[in-house]
């Protein structure tokens, strides 16, 4: 395959913010994966008519360049400032028609079709599974990656439409994005970043008035620019192992090291005995001896520190989920990203009123999905990872001898790579799990305006709180900032605490079968025992610290389904546009804040309690 690099991607990391089109674009993905054989270069594709790019099986590559389909006057919505400035793009180049028509697809910016050479777009296949089931082949249905640009921070980042067209991985679809999903991921995934969880992220959203998209119903469609360090998903190395291909299932681990985590040597190793709470994550805790050291000194080779890479950084993204009440809705493999980013937002919602079986996701009759077993399906896609992983892992100090490279491993050896290979799945799974449970810790601590743990906070506390917020049907995110608010006076004996407990009560009541004073005794006794560790952490007179402090980390605003439905209807069926869309993401760009000043009234009732019979609402895939 002929390199085609843009040389525009050096230099790059001293650059003051640019146009669209003057900011480096690169195309290290392309260059170094290999390409459909079909279309093995942008000249192929760019030449061919659109029927031929259409949908169909796509072996031993792991893109297609493809254009986008562009889009008829478009419409350009949002932008999100945060993206802009991460970008390194600058703010008054989104009134250009540059940047309108790259964002809607009309314009393949890096490219030069004169000179046929620049950064030409390409869609990713890969596989997964789905709900459990192997799926076979996926791919960007719908999305499509222009280029990657390197931000003045030094950090590469590959930029996608996501409903820019049909892509050879749409299967049955038509490649479009209905203009209700596209507004859900635009404000989601720029609110995630906000408040500190890893996710792709959301540059601009743009309106095709005249692509009527049929779902449900016939619907307007809609653009969203993206951007991710890398796209790359679990599910990506599943189809590889589906297939049996092991020279390219190889060649993507080796891509991914290099190129996306920076380097073999960025990977960690297995955790040296006594030394749990100093590793790369700075979130581990409570691994053992025998975890540390028992898979065996020639075990340890770079593909097994790549796959504990991978673990641990989707070990702690799912804790933050789990720490504010984030839910995926449908977290297939396909949708887990080898980053540990949140990735490709369908029938996702934040919890409304505590419930822990709660899922967004219509579809999702088993529950497969809910909010309780959101860990334990990350840890089941993970090992499916594992499996693709397993001859690279479970080859040990042989993994680079060139017969095993060439050959496999030999039918003798078999037994004892197999064996090799699922006791490292077993041993980094409690790594996995001791991740998980320091992040949780960790988070939960701030959340409750703590700054130590002790051995009974888990108990006393976290649990005990959850358990109270499901049995009297308290709002999950607005416990904690009402509980921002609390001074050691309002909690100083019994009364008190009981006429406090009020406070974080729902105006319709604590639920079903409760009474009130029962409901206020319950709380009552959880926050004696929350300020005692307030005491113990912080000592009397710091209220006002504190209180700041945990500000910082409860948001007052969440972008709840009920919000975004709210402002879909508006914009899609009344016609507001640009002060409702900037309002909403000043609030979701500084979630933290107690005012946004843009209007009033709309901020405090959508920060205020979840109107009934909007809240745990669920929606479908379709989007």
């Amino acid at each position: 395959m002929a390199a085609h690099l843009s040389t525009s991607a050096t230099n790059t990391s001293a650059r003051s913010a640019a146009s669209i089109r003057e900011i480096p674009k690169s195309n290290v993905f392309t260059s170094h994966l290999p390409p459909d054989e079909k279309f093995p270069t942008p000249q192929s594709s760019h030449s061919a008519t659109r029927e031929k790019l259409g949908p169909r099986i796509v072996k031993n590559a792991m893109y297609t360049f493809i254009r986008p389909e562009g889009t008829q006057d478009p419409e350009l919505l949002a932008v999100s400032k945060a993206a802009l400035k991460d970008l390194g793009i600058q703010e008054d180049d989104v009134k250009s028609p540059d940047f309108l028509d790259t964002v809607s697809g009309n314009k393949i910016i890096a490219w030069d079709e004169e000179k046929q050479e620049g950064v030409y777009p390409w869609a990713q296949c890969y596989g997964g599974y789905q709900f459990g089931q192997w799926a076979g082949q996926l791919g960007d249905g719908r999305a499509i990656s222009l280029f990657e640009t390197t931000n003045p921070a030094g950090t590469r980042y590959e930029v996608q439409l996501k409903g820019a067209g049909m892509t050879p991985y749409s299967r049955f679809a038509d490649g479009k994005a209905v203009f209700r999903s596209s507004l859900r991921e635009f404000v989601v995934s720029e609110y995630l970043n906000a408040i500190g969880i890893k996710s792709t992220r959301a540059l601009s959203l743009t309106y095709a008035p005249k692509a009527r998209v049929v779902r449900e119903r016939i619907e307007p469609g809609s653009i969203v620019a993206r951007f991710a360090q890398t796209w790359l998903r679990l599910g990506t190395f599943d189809l590889l192992r589906a297939r049996g291909d092991r020279k390219l299932l190889r060649q993507l681990a080796d891509y991914v090291a290099e190129h996306v985590f920076g380097g073999w040597d960025n990977l960690p190793a297995k955790l040296p005995a006594g030394e749990v709470e100093t590793t790369a994550t700075q979130a581990i805790s409570g691994v053992s001896k025998d975890t540390i050291e028992g898979a065996g000194k020639d075990a340890e080779n770079r593909y097994t520190r790549l796959y504990r890479h991978i673990v641990r950084l989707n070990a702690q993204t799912v804790a933050w989920w789990q720490a504010y009440g984030f839910m995926n809705g449908v977290l297939n493999t396909d949708n887990t990203s080898v980053l540990g980013l949140s990735i490709d937002f369908g029938p996702f919602a934040f919890m409304d009123q505590f419930d822990p079986s709660y899922t967004p996701n219509h579809d999702d009759h088993m529950l497969r999905y809910s909010y309780r077993n959101q860990p334990t399906i990350i840890w089941w896609n993970l090992v499916r990872t594992g499996e693709a992983f397993g001859e690279l892992i479970g080859s040990g100090a042989q993994c680079d001898d060139q017969e095993f490279v060439d050959e496999g491993v030999r039918k003798e050896a078999a037994d004892e790579l197999v064996s090799r290979a699922e006791n490292l799945i077993e041993k980094i799974g409690e790594e996995f799990k001791a991740v998980f449970m320091a992040e949780y810790k960790k988070l939960m601590t701030a959340r409750l305006g703590l700054k130590t743990q002790t051995e009974g906070d888990f108990k006393e506390l976290y649990s005990e709180l959850l358990d109270a917020m499901e049995a009297l049907e308290l709002d999950f995110n607005q416990t904690f900032r009402c509980l921002s608010g609390v001074r050691l006076a309002d909690v100083a004996d019994d009364e008190k605490r009981k006429e406090t407990a009020k406070g974080f009560f729902h105006p319709d009541g604590v639920g079903a079968g409760n009474k009130i004073e029962d409901g206020q005794v319950r709380l009552s006794k959880w926050l004696e025992k929350w300020s005692k560790r307030v005491i113990e952490d912080w000592g009397e007179g710091k209220d006002a610290e504190r209180s700041a402090e945990m500000r910082m980390v409860n948001p007052k605003f969440v972008p709840r389904s009920w919000i975004l439905d709210e402002i879909i209807e508006r914009v899609e069926k009344q016609g507001e546009r640009g002060d409702l869309l900037e309002g909403t993401m000043k609030m979701a760009l500084n979630p933290f804040e107690d005012s946004w000043s843009w209007d009033n009234a709309t901020e405090e009732r959508w920060c205020g309690p979840v109107p009934k019979y909007k809240g745990l609402t669920q929606c479908s895939c379709s989007s």
